[in-house]
């Protein structure tokens, strides 16, 4: 199974861990998806994108979903959940995947590694990101 929802469930193990243990080096999490992808060279580039840019603009997207979840702050939600939705936003705020895409595959990974509430809420505050993404205006050439 090296699908690109495969390498989205690998990288949100990684979130996980570098949430509860930050301290694993760089190199040792690259190996860990290198050996998971099963030497699929386009999903590993793919995976390593979505760890690294989600661990380098966490600060930023955690403030962006700390603005848009009411009644909840990001150190209360569930582990799993926190790094679903810091995955989802990262690739509707700086990826390439189309929102809606990002959206239906947090969901996914929500359904699977959730709880039974966790696919409504990710979908929830995902749309509002998407939907914040939207309606600022793209720059003219």
């Amino acid at each position: 199974m090296a699908t690109r929802r495969r390498a989205r469930e690998i990288v949100l193990q990684l979130l996980y861990e570098a949430d509860v243990n930050p301290g694993r080096e760089r190199e040792s999490s690259y190996a860990f998806l290198r050996s998971r992808m099963q030497g699929r060279k386009a999903l590993t580039v793919f995976a390593e994108k979505l760890l690294l840019g989600t661990l380098e603009h966490r600060d930023a997207i955690d403030q962006q979903l700390t603005k848009l979840t009411t009644n909840w702050s990001l150190s209360r939600m569930p582990i799993t959940d926190r790094n679903i939705l810091r995955l989802g936003a990262y690739e509707i705020l700086y990826g390439d995947t189309p929102g809606s895409v990002a959206i239906t595959e947090a969901i996914a990974l929500a359904s699977r590694y959730g709880d039974k509430n966790s696919p409504r809420f990710i979908n929830g505050v995902l749309d509002k990101v998407f939907k914040g993404q939207r309606a600022k205006p793209r720059p003219t050439s």
